[in-house]
C-alpha cells in the first residue's frame, strides 16, 4: 500500500507542480467550478425537451437523480468512512502543493465527489444518448476527465481519489443508464 501511495503522491506532484503553466493556472479553477457547466446542462435539457419524443421527462429525472445518488454515496457514505487528508491540507505536502482556489475544502479527499458525479453523468449520457450522438458521445468522458484532472491540478485531490471516484461514478452511471434504457429508453 505504501508503494501505491508513493506513486499517487508522485503523480500528484507532476500534475500539480511540474506540468503547470500560467494559462492552465487561470483555466483549471474555472473548469472545475460547477457553475461553469450550467450552459452545457441547459443545452442537454433543451435537446431532450425538443428532440426526444418518448420518455424525455424520465430521462431528465434520471439525469438529475444520478448525480444526487453519486454525491450521496461519495460525500456521505465513502468520505464518512474513509478519511484522507486533501493534498492542500496535508502538512507533509505543504511545501510542494500549488493551491489555486480561494477556499480550502475540509472534507475527506477520498473519493473525489467531482469524479464520482461527472463520471456517473458521462456514463449515463453516453449510454442513453449514443444513438443520437454516435462516437461523439465519447466526448462526455473527455468532459469528465478534464474536470477531474483540474481537481488534481488545483491541489484538492490526489489521482487515486479521482480514480476511485471515477470507477464508483461510472458503475452507478452504468446502472442508472441500464435501468433507464430497460424500463423507458428514448427510441
Amino acid at each position: 500500500m505504501k508503494y501505491i501511495i508513493h506513486i499517487d503522491k508522485a503523480l500528484f506532484k507532476l500534475i500539480n507542480g511540474t506540468w503547470h503553466s500560467d494559462f492552465f493556472d487561470t483555466l483549471m479553477p474555472i473548469i472545475r467550478n460547477a457553475k461553469t457547466w450550467i450552459p452545457f446542462y441547459l443545452f442537454l435539457l433543451l435537446i431532450s425537451i425538443f428532440n426526444f419524443k418518448k420518455n424525455k421527462w424520465w430521462w431528465i429525472l434520471f439525469a438529475a437523480i444520478t448525480p444526487i445518488l453519486t454525491n450521496y454515496i461519495s460525500s456521505d457514505l465513502i468520505k464518512g468512512n474513509f478519511w484522507r487528508l486533501r493534498p492542500c491540507n496535508d502538512p507533509k505536502m505543504a511545501d510542494s502543493v500549488r493551491f489555486l482556489l480561494t477556499y480550502r475544502p475540509q472534507s475527506s479527499s477520498f473519493t473525489s465527489s467531482h469524479a464520482t458525479n461527472h463520471f456517473a453523468l458521462a456514463t449515463f449520457f453516453y449510454l442513453t444518448l449514443k444513438d443520437y450522438f454516435g462516437k461523439w458521445g465519447l466526448l462526455f468522458f473527455l468532459w469528465a476527465f478534464v474536470i477531474v484532472y483540474a481537481q488534481i491540478y488545483v491541489g484538492v485531490h490526489y489521482p487515486l481519489d479521482i480514480l476511485a471516484g471515477g470507477i464508483v461514478g461510472a458503475f452507478i452511471g452504468y446502472l442508472s443508464a441500464k435501468l433507464f434504457n430497460t424500463k423507458f429508453g428514448l427510441s
